[in-house]
């Protein structure tokens, strides 16, 4: 894996930094020249997220959010999202449509199924005590080459 560019970013898990991250990973993506459906992708499966570690990670205390973007070879947008909060016990449970560990707030149970569908790769790692890790790769056409 060849990385041409590389950003990283960390915040405090405040639900005003989730417009912020999503921002952020858009304006570095805007190198690779992304139309409007490909950059629409990205600010909803990053919001997704960073929503995850907000309202999942970190309920009732504020940790940090770490993120990592990469330009790699071939036109491919890597995008790391990181917490150390609560982690998931079952991570293939949690990425089943409709589950949710906050149905007392009327949660839908979608963040990692619209992550997938507006992905090319999607991978949830996690840790109970120690954190999740969300991995998103997308292919960003190359219309002007």
């Amino acid at each position: 894996m060849n990385i041409e560019n590389e950003m990283k970013l960390s915040f405090k898990s405040l639900s005003r930094n989730e417009g912020f991250a999503r921002t952020a990973v858009c304006a570095f993506a805007a190198q690779l020249d992304p139309d409007t459906e490909e950059i629409s992708d990205i600010r909803t499966a990053v919001s997704e997220a960073v929503t995850n570690c907000i309202v999942h990670a970190y309920r009732n205390r504020t940790g940090t959010i770490e993120l990592v973007c990469r330009i790699l070879e071939n036109r491919e947008l890597y995008i790391r999202v990181r917490d150390r909060g609560c982690g998931i016990e079952n991570v293939a449970k949690a990425m089943e449509p409709l589950f949710t560990t906050a149905a007392c707030e009327e949660r839908a149970g979608l963040g990692f199924a619209v992550m997938e569908s507006f992905m090319d790769k999607l991978k949830v790692t996690s840790a109970v005590g120690r954190g999740t890790s969300v991995i998103m790769r997308k292919r960003i056409g190359g219309k002007n080459e």
